[in-house]
């Protein structure tokens, strides 16, 4: 290994590349520039480049003050959408999406296309190193990072004169506690000396770094880390189901649960999971496991519980109607809250997003939300007519394919009177909860948020006009 690499690693004149500039890429480029690093960031969005060149910051936990201070003031952060940004990079981590495809097996194209990018500007390159962070399953990085770059330039050599490693991003959105700095952060390379080279790298802007032994491992890490989370919460749902049936209240369950001070760690029930992590990664997981002939059965039934859970909530809402002698069926529907979780902006796999579906297409309701967060989000439709937003036509691969851009609605106490039932889907800390258990005739709390919130001695179960029911 080239001893003046490591050296500009530790006196930080390395120059360093961030490939996708989202809730991942974005904080860790903020950080080495922090950090005093000359830092290069890519992504294919224009419209983002252009909000970051203008010092604006498009992620809930990046301040835009801070991107101001980079890109325009010192000028030591330079984002592009080209790659050729990149050709001077000592050091590249790649922090693209990994989504799902409908078939439920991994969507690595973003990776795939990021090296189809990333190959021409290191021709007979060496002594560089590459990160990848995007979530994936064992093997991703060896396979599509790694080997790919030996099949096109055979004089690389793991830890010789290129350096790989998988590195996990743990991200948690809108957590005012953790954050990219102070969360520790995993290292696995292809080699010993990759984990080395990397850790040392990583060091100078994460508070704590953890080394396993192959970036096998630390793919595993990640994937064992939101299964956990995952199985956890199907069994509360689940649990949930029970007590609905026997007329147990889940939620002081949980909370006389959580008193026992060794070997209980509590979890929560609610309209189902979202976000970029949990209901995906372990889908991940039992999908690689396949190729080995092992399957995942107790995985593949948290996905399926906690996949259930939109439908259940909108047929909870319909007994409740039922039996206050009201009818779903076109009635008037507020939901509280679009995002996947409390006091952030993120409708990724968000549950709102299917209830809000069924609601308006099996049962014909006029759906409307409120999330001061969440100012609008698409539904796709087939040419429907109904809407309270703006219908954009997207040209795909169905004749009538469309989209309906749904805005959050203001509300106000006369507003809120003008629901048949209102759904508290997020319990965000900026509602009006007395406002909204006032003035509503019929709630339906996802999230025990109403009770969290102190005004469980306020709401009638029976008799007044306002109706608390939690799932």
């Amino acid at each position: 290994m080239d001893i003046k690499f490591l050296e500009k690693i530790k006196t930080k004149e390395t120059k360093v590349g961030i490939v996708g500039l989202g809730y991942v890429g974005l904080p860790l480029a903020i950080e080495f520039a922090k950090a005093g690093y000359q830092v290069l960031g890519v992504d294919i969005s224009e419209s983002k480049i252009e909000q970051l060149k203008r010092g604006e910051s498009y992620i809930l936990d990046v301040k835009s003050c801070d991107v101001y201070e980079f890109v325009i003031n010192r000028g030591n952060l330079q984002i592009s959408s080209n790659y050729e940004i990149l050709k001077n990079a000592d050091t590249i981590s790649i922090t693209v999406p990994t989504p799902l495809r409908k078939t439920k097996d991994p969507d690595i194209s973003c990776i795939v296309s990021a090296m189809d990018s990333l190959l021409p500007i290191l021709r007979d390159r060496e002594n560089y190193a590459i990160i990848l962070e995007s979530t994936t399953y064992p093997g991703t990085t060896r396979e599509l990072i790694y080997d790919r770059l030996r099949l096109e330039y055979k004089y690389l050599e793991a830890g010789e004169n290129i350096f790989v490693a998988f590195s996990p991003e743990r991200v948690d959105p809108g957590n005012p506690k953790y954050h990219t700095k102070n969360t520790p952060k995993v290292i696995g390379g292809i080699t010993k000396r990759c984990t080395e080279v990397v850790t040392s790298l990583y060091s100078n802007v994460i508070e704590t770094i953890v080394p396993v032994g192959s970036s096998e491992e630390a793919e595993m890490v990640k994937l064992l880390e939101n299964t956990f989370r995952a199985v956890n919460i199907a069994l509360v749902n689940e649990l949930l189901l029970m007590c609905d049936r026997m007329g147990i209240d889940v939620w002081r369950v949980i909370d006389a649960a959580k008193t026992k001070p060794f070997g209980f760690m509590p979890f929560y029930p609610g309209p189902g999971i979202g976000g970029h992590c949990i209901p995906l990664d372990p889908l991940y997981l039992s999908w690689k496991a396949k190729s080995y002939d092992f399957y995942n059965r107790f995985i593949e039934l948290a996905s399926d519980i906690n996949g259930n859970m939109p439908r259940f909530t909108v047929n909870k809402l319909h007994r409740i109607m039922n039996e206050h002698k009201k009818c779903l069926n076109g009635a008037k529907v507020l939901l509280l809250g679009m995002s996947y979780k409390k006091d952030i902006d993120d409708v990724r796999e968000s549950p709102g997003l299917e209830i809000y579906k069924i609601l308006r297409e099996e049962y014909k309701a006029d759906v409307y939300y409120h999330d001061p967060h969440v100012p609008s989000f698409n539904y796709y439709t087939k040419g429907e007519g109904q809407g309270h937003g703006h219908e954009v036509e997207v040209g795909g691969d169905s004749e009538s394919s469309n989209f309906i851009s749904v805005d959050s609605i203001e509300i106000s106490h006369k507003i809120i009177q003008t629901f048949d039932c209102t759904v508290l889907l997020v319990d965000h800390s900026i509602f009006d909860y007395s406002s909204i258990v006032e003035n509503s005739k019929i709630i339906l709390d996802t999230r025990n948020g109403l009770v969290n919130n102190g005004l469980a001695n306020h709401i009638s179960t029976s008799t007044s006009t306002s109706i608390l029911n939690k799932l």
